[in-house]
């Protein structure tokens, strides 16, 4: 059966099912919401931005964005936006998408926390960050309609979000610090990680092995 929250039409595809199930069976339930509500808010935004993205594929970027932060699929090598990047390539691919449509899901996750980039790229790329931008910033909450945000949310509930966001941001990150340079991660770990030092890119480029 067809589910619509807020007008939006959740996909009932089997590698819409299938994602689905990979999240629920792998992500708590604040991720698993968080996705949902980054889905939802996405595609809502998108009505306003003029910008008509392959549902599915929007779908798939959605939920899988925070893989990196999971147990199952955090690495300690690289930024957790690639963990999530990475297994959605590794899923698209064993379901036979093409490979254009896997690039765009691939780059919507790598760079949904990279500021104005992913609005100048493909509507699915786009989405998935206005969507994560207002459920975890708050960025075009109020161009929403308070009742498209009520329905979100009685579907897909954020008790207590902001603290446990951050909670879970700094327990995907703190194992691997170096890994959020240049990047608003950074952040979290400042706030969050007693002792931690930012890389400084002023340090870096004054103290590179260049004489001058």
């Amino acid at each position: 059966m067809t589910e619509t929250i807020a007008g939006i039409v959740i996909p009932d595809s089997a590698l819409a099912r299938e994602a689905t199930e990979l999240v629920r069976d792998t992500a708590t339930p604040l991720l698993y919401h968080h996705s949902r509500r980054v889905y939802l808010f996405g595609s809502l935004r998108g009505l306003r931005l003029g910008l008509r993205a392959d549902p599915e594929l929007l779908y798939v970027g959605a939920m899988f964005h925070d893989l990196g932060l999971t147990e199952t699929y955090r690495r300690t090598d690289q930024r957790f936006e690639l963990d999530g990047a990475d297994e959605a390539r590794r899923f698209l691919t064993s379901h036979g998408v093409p490979e254009a449509d896997v690039r765009k899901v691939w780059e919507a996750i790598a760079l949904h926390t990279t500021p104005e980039i992913p609005y100048r790229l493909e509507p699915e790329v786009a989405l998935v960050t206005a969507g994560v931008e207002t459920d975890v910033l708050g960025i075009g909450y109020a161009d929403l309609d308070t009742g498209q945000i009520m329905a979100v949310t009685a579907a897909h509930p954020r008790p207590d979000f902001k603290r446990q966001i951050l909670l879970a941001f700094k327990e995907g990150f703190e194992e691997r610090p170096d890994t959020t340079f240049g990047t608003v991660n950074a952040d979290v770990l400042e706030h969050f990680v007693p002792g931690f030092r930012r890389i400084d890119f002023v340090d870096v480029i004054q103290n590179s092995d260049w004489p001058e």
